[in-house]
């Protein structure tokens, strides 16, 4: 017996092709970008030691590694709420370091012939590091961040996403070009004092002024972490724009006040840049404090859906619990086990951003369920890898009608949430399986206290288990509905509340 030519492709039923095939790109596509910018970075060592020479450019590499150290851990250390995915973070700097020099390299290079075209050999000085070069290395190190907005736009939470991604490409950036600058110090006049050298130049770029670039690219990362919180698509294009010419205008500044010297610096240095700096600060110190509101004001709805226990709400709802939390567990159960209890806080804390996101009305709901699905599996993943068994999750179901009781659209009350029914929310499908949680979930503190506070609310009773009377003392209780049961009522066990408490005027005792 033959079986029929089939005249196209096997049809993708289960769905297997297309999940592989989108982890094979999920996996595939950052590594390949990763190796391109490795490959851009090995041409810049060819091109710094071109320009300066090998002992230089030693040199110079040396000394720019104490600012940019110091950039990086203030910029880790403000990521440290919401931490972003480390090869983004990574992709970030070495773009900076490689990719937008080497842009700004060529561009620069021919901005210097229209220079001296158009201004003379010795005007044009002015006009390319005061005008033209502000304006090439800042599109240079905005690309990097703009792209990632648009293909990774759930990376974007608010203003802090965006400060670091664009700190990280101006400390990449910073980097390479401390690297010239102090072999060319050192070529010219060999580690100097502090009116000349080496010595000179760090004290310039690499005390006073160590965050001018990550200062000027935040500028970007504002507009964009703004226009991440719209949906109106004229700000989403305004927003950026109004980042980008604000960061070019204080790199304007700042390279004009190194061509005046003397008083004209000290005036840009003090009574500009300083100021502009305390005020980011002070921006990225707010916006953290609201984005700890954001997660502790969702916890309580990861709650009732099952996604996390009631005893460590209070945990997850601020750094200091978090960080306390994972010191436990990493004196009691090791290194890995904190990881794992790490990758846990990661994903609740990016699921209570999508789910304010919803609350606003700022997602669509297939983007949203997608979303949700893939941060639903990391972190049942972590709970079991710091549980260390596969039961952690095996029979519990999410309750999705808890979390999409508060989608809204924007402009219209959020509703407090409320029992369902029978009938599940439009527009979300809910997870197969029930609405039925385990019992009992391990914790995943060192101690487990065997007296913490029940994980239900109130209690559920399965359909197959034996109804049980309500108990003797007490006037009889009314029957709370259940959607789950689709049979009359049967005499169930009453809530836990006090006996005495009157019956309803005008019902009945029930029989």
């Amino acid at each position: 017996m033959s079986t029929p030519d089939l005249s196209g492709p096997v049809p993708d039923i289960s769905g297997a092709r297309r999940l592989q095939t989108r982890k094979h790109s999920a996996v595939g596509w950052p590594v390949a970008g990763l190796l391109l910018l490795g490959v851009i970075g090995l041409v810049m060592v060819g091109v710094a030691t071109s320009r300066v020479g090998v002992l230089p450019a030693l040199v110079g590499a040396l000394a720019a590694l104490i600012p940019v150290g110091v950039v990086f851990a203030a910029i880790v250390w403000i990521d440290r709420w919401e931490p972003e995915p480390p090869m983004l973070m990574l992709g970030a700097f070495l773009w900076g370091a490689g990719g937008a020099t080497g842009c700004s390299l060529l561009l620069n290079d021919s901005v210097i012939g229209l220079g001296e075209l158009l201004f003379g050999p010795s005007d044009h000085v002015f006009f390319e590091r005061a005008l033209m070069a502000p304006l090439v290395e800042e599109a240079a190190k905005a690309l990097f961040v703009v792209s990632l907005w648009f293909w990774r736009r759930s990376e974007f939470n608010g203003l802090v996403d965006g400060i670091v991604y664009a700190g990280l490409t101006a400390a990449g950036f910073a980097f390479t070009e401390n690297i010239l600058y102090f072999g060319k110090a050192f070529s010219e006049g060999g580690w100097g004092s502090a009116t000349g050298g080496v010595v000179a130049v760090f004290i310039l770029r690499g005390i006073l002024a160590p965050f001018s670039h990550p200062l000027f690219s935040s500028m970007v990362g504002i507009g964009i972490g703004l226009a991440s919180r719209t949906t109106d698509t004229t700000k989403r294009v305004l927003w950026p724009a109004a980042g980008f010419l604000l960061a070019v205008v204080l790199h304007a500044a700042w390279n004009a006040s190194t061509l005046l010297g003397g008083t004209g610096f000290l005036n840009v240095y003090f009574l500009i840049m300083l100021p502009i700096f305390a005020g980011t600060g002070w921006l990225v110190t707010w916006q953290r404090k609201r984005e700890q509101r954001i997660v502790a004001d969702q916890l309580p709805v990861l709650q009732r859906a099952g996604l996390i226990p009631r005893s460590e709400v209070e945990m997850l709802a601020s750094l200091a619990g978090r960080q306390g939390w994972l010191r436990k567990v990493r004196r009691s159960a090791g290194a890995e086990a904190a990881k794992a209890v790490r990758d846990y806080q990661i994903a609740v804390t990016e699921l209570a951003f999508l789910q304010h996101r919803a609350a606003e009305g700022r997602t669509t709901s297939a983007v949203r369920r997608a979303r949700r699905e893939q941060l639903i599996e990391e972190l049942k993943a972590a709970r079991r890898s710091a549980v260390g068994s596969q039961e952690a999750f095996q029979t519990a179901r999410v309750k999705i009608h808890e979390l999409t009781q508060s989608v809204r659209r924007p402009g219209s009350r959020p509703q407090q949430p409320v029992p369902q029914q029978g009938a599940q929310p439009q527009g979300e499908r809910p997870q197969s399986g029930g609405a039925r949680q385990e019992a009992s979930r391990p914790d995943l503190t060192p101690q487990t206290d065997p007296r913490r506070a029940p994980q239900q609310s109130q209690p559920r009773q399965s359909p197959q288990q034996p109804s049980r009377p309500a108990p003797p003392p007490g006037p009889p209780q009314q029957p709370q509905s259940n959607p789950q049961q689709q049979n009359p009522p049967a005499p169930r066990r009453a809530p836990q509340q006090p006996p005495n408490r009157p019956n309803p005027p005008g019902q009945p005792p029930r029989q």
